[in-house]
């Protein structure tokens, strides 16, 4: 599979709230360093499966709309919008946030992510 495949499977919709298809996407070392409009945040693998349990006990769909993904060998450069439906509201979807992300893949796997995003 190649490295931009591995990265689309990781945003195709509600991925993000399936901790399970998460664990297996991301490699036993991946590290996250993520600037947001709220601070740093430097996340292992544990961190980022607590992340997707989070998500999915206050959002009941997830969706990427990815507007750019470039890929060179291992490396894979995405730019997306993060849109959620949540619990209390199913039927509006809501922008969670707008993100640019750079991801290695090692492996088949998610390895080493540089993002940023803002609201």
């Amino acid at each position: 599979m190649s490295a931009k495949t591995i990265v689309q499977n990781f945003y195709k919709s509600d991925v993000l709230l399936e901790s399970e298809t998460v664990n297996n996407l991301l490699h036993p070392e991946v590290v996250l360093e993520w600037h947001s409009s709220k601070g740093f945040l430097k996340l292992n693998k544990e961190q980022i499966i607590d992340l997707s349990q989070e998500l999915s006990k206050a959002y009941v769909r997830s969706k990427t709309r990815i507007s750019h993904i470039l890929s060179d060998g291992n490396t894979v450069s995405v730019r997306y919008s993060h849109y959620v439906k949540t619990i209390e509201n199913p039927r509006e979807e809501m922008l969670l946030a707008h993100f640019m992300v750079i991801w290695e893949v090692k492996d088949g796997q998610l390895y080493r992510g540089y993002q940023m995003s803002q609201l």
